[in-house]
């Protein structure tokens, strides 16, 4: 399970843990999340995340 990083802001989403605060389960790879997802800091759309 790879990390992945918003380049706007810097936020790390984890697979391990998700984000259950915006319904993304723990163990959900970065590559599974839906598409309208955003980041959880700043708002940024998942096509501004780099793998870590």
């Amino acid at each position: 399970m790879k990390k992945h990083v918003c380049v706007i802001c810097g936020y790390v989403y984890d697979p391990e843990v998700g984000d259950p605060d915006s319904g993304i389960p723990a163990g959900t790879e970065f590559t599974d999340i839906p598409a309208d997802w955003i980041c959880p800091d700043c708002g940024a759309p998942v096509t501004s995340f780099e793998e870590e």
